[in-house]
């Protein structure tokens, strides 16, 4: 289909619990050839499972049909294409769904869905296991398009299958179209997250980039761009966007895209926001999938005028000989208290309790199995509002056995009340405990999972057949550094004044994305920023296994910190269980910045 025009793909869910009205507003906004929807993250998988334990029909998401009460109409109308992996655990029970829906609502779609990815009873996966699910890729999505069907329903595939999927079903692209398909990937992976693209949790939101990235150079010189920092902010700045509209790609026979959002929504798509969003939950140059390995250090962004920037250059690779199967399982149980500390003394104070409450457990004669403390300073001196005059001492317990995690806490924390450190208080009263989950990540060989496309008569069905031409997932060397900067004047300064972070959780391990925007602190970041230095800015990862990966493309270094984060999200092993504000907290961290950059 050589000279076809773009394939308009937009996104509605960048989670199970994204804006309920996005679908609509997409649907509306503009025009549209494919809207897609991601609902699945791997607590969502340990969530829908608990659901399918009381209910064997559940398991898929919601919120999505309620969605289409009215969106179905509206997309039929406009001859817009819905593919989403809200099927969860349960495609063929959310497909007749909305088979059901469709038929009420008098609207007259085709309905497909894909399976193969429930991998609980194909083999044994240990005690506790309560889901098991290959990340499929695109294949399926295609067949069920290319079989006609007006909305696809997905379970576990990869974020950017629902785009690439699509996109390899318009264009026709064979199997082996690396390129092609690897550009798709790549623009699946910037439009999975839904608003992170067009501005939300963007580290420089405070500031006018949109409209300087709009007149800055093309930066064909470096195969991205040669951008002209933002206004600092209180100089011309404009404020977080209160309503960032979801975005859209614009794919082309060849693999390229740009990235746009319907006019007049809020936010900004800006060079900035798809480079903070390409960083987010990856590690090196090479980004394996089912269907093909994107380099992303062949990533050329360019600013292709308001809200839209331009992705192309990406060149792909044969995918690996296996498929990431996620598996969850009930962990344990957890409790936790937090003691508030006011005023003078913090230390003793927390000191005191601490010693009282491990007397305690220790008294029961079954301490929980991980007893962990943590004291977060936030309070101030001399603090004209109390909070501000408060310290939080955290208490978190685990154990398999509910009752050692349950009264034995809760009853010990309360009984202190009236006999431990001056102002006693907790922020709620002690409960009983809760079940908490576990995520763990492994590899089978891809022949061993089926995969299916169950087209819209419902009775049809194509096996999927992953690719013979595999390539062995190895890490890239790391590229040549830019010169130094030459030696200057400096000035001790948080990092966040000069550069961006995005940060997010795979499993246990935490992402850190850090960028900058012009060559000069590219040449600072690369060599200043090491992994020595990441583990002295961020304590927390100084006894972890660190790896740093260099994108040059991007003027951005990618940290992966292994089991900063426990067991998962899903275990709340850490204040900020996903790692979100990872990023944020190292950008307000000090160290010598030159003045030149600032």
């Amino acid at each position: 289909m050589t000279g076809a025009a773009p394939l308009r793909i937009g996104n509605a869910s960048g989670f199970y619990g994204d804006r309920f009205d996005a679908l609509r507003e997409m649907l509306t906004g503009g025009p549209l050839d494919v809207l897609t929807g991601d609902y699945l993250a791997e607590l969502t998988m340990l969530i829908l499972g608990r659901e399918r334990l009381k209910d064997p029909a559940r398991g898929y998401a919601r919120t999505f049909l309620r969605q289409l009460e009215e969106g179905l109409g509206l997309a039929a109308e406009r001859g817009v294409r819905i593919v989403a992996n809200a099927g969860g655990l349960n495609p063929a029970g959310l497909a007749e769904a909305v088979r059901e829906l469709a038929a009420k609502a008098g609207v007259r779609v085709r309905v497909a869905h894909v399976e193969g990815d429930d991998l609980i009873r194909r083999r044994q996966w240990g005690e506790g296991v309560l889901t098991a699910h290959a990340y499929l890729g695109g294949g399926g999505i295609a067949e069920c398009l290319r079989g006609g069907a007006d909305v696809v329903v997905t379970g576990r595939v990869t974020d950017a299958a629902l785009v690439s999927g699509a996109a390899a079903a318009h264009f026709g692209w064979r199997g082996d179209d690396w390129d092609r398909l690897a550009g798709a990937v790549v623009a699946g992976h910037v439009l999975e997250c839904g608003t992170q693209a067009t501005g939300g949790n963007y580290a420089f939101f405070t500031e006018n980039e949109a409209g300087d990235e709009a007149g800055a150079h093309d930066g064909a010189r470096r195969g991205g761009r040669d951008e002209t920092p933002a206004g600092a902010p209180g100089d011309d700045h404009t404020p977080a966007p209160l309503h960032p509209g979801f975005p859209l790609a614009e794919i082309a026979e060849d693999g390229t895209a740009v990235i746009t959002k319907h006019p007049g929504t809020g936010g900004a798509v800006t060079l900035g926001t798809v480079t903070a969003q390409l960083l987010y939950e990856t590690a090196g140059a090479r980004y394996p999938g089912p269907d093909v390995t994107a380099r992303l250090d062949t990533v050329r962004l360019t600013q292709d005028g308001p809200d839209r920037v331009r992705i192309d250059g990406v060149r792909g690779e044969a995918p690996p000989r296996t498929l990431k199967v996620g598996l969850t399982r009930l962990g344990g149980w957890r409790n936790e208290v937090t003691f508030v500390l006011t005023g003078l003394d913090v230390p003793a104070k927390a000191a005191l309790v601490r010693a009282q409450m491990e007397a305690a457990l220790d008294a029961t004669g079954r301490r929980p199995a991980e007893v962990r403390w943590t004291l977060a300073r936030t309070d101030r001196e001399d603090a004209d509002v109390q909070e501000e005059a408060s310290a939080l001492l955290r208490l978190v317990v685990r154990d398999a056995d509910q009752d050692a995690v349950g009264r034995a806490v809760s009853g010990a924390a309360v009984e202190l009340a009236l006999g431990s450190y001056p102002g006693f208080h907790v922020t709620a009263p002690p409960g009983k405990g809760a079940p908490y989950g576990v995520f763990e990540a492994v590899a089978v060989d891809a022949d061993e999972v089926p995969h299916t496309a169950v087209l819209p008569d419902g009775t049809t069905r194509i096996d999927v057949q992953h690719t013979d031409q595999t390539r062995e997932l190895e890490r890239l060397p790391d590229p040549e550094l830019p010169a130094p900067l030459p030696a200057g004047a400096t000035r001790r300064a948080p990092l966040g004044r000069i550069a961006g972070a995005r940060s997010g959780d795979k499993g246990g391990s935490a992402n850190v994305g850090v960028w900058v925007r012009t060559e000069a602190a590219w040449r600072w970041l690369a060599h200043t920023l090491t992994v020595d230095r990441l583990r002295e800015l961020l304590p927390e990862c100084a006894d972890l296994p660190v790896d740093r990966h260099v994108l040059p493309g991007l003027r951005a270094l990618n940290f992966v910190i292994d089991g900063l984060l426990g067991e998962g999200v899903a275990a709340q092993a850490r204040f900020d269980p996903q790692a979100k504000a990872l990023g944020e907290w190292l950008r307000s961290r000090h160290l010598e910045i030159p003045e030149v950059l600032l």
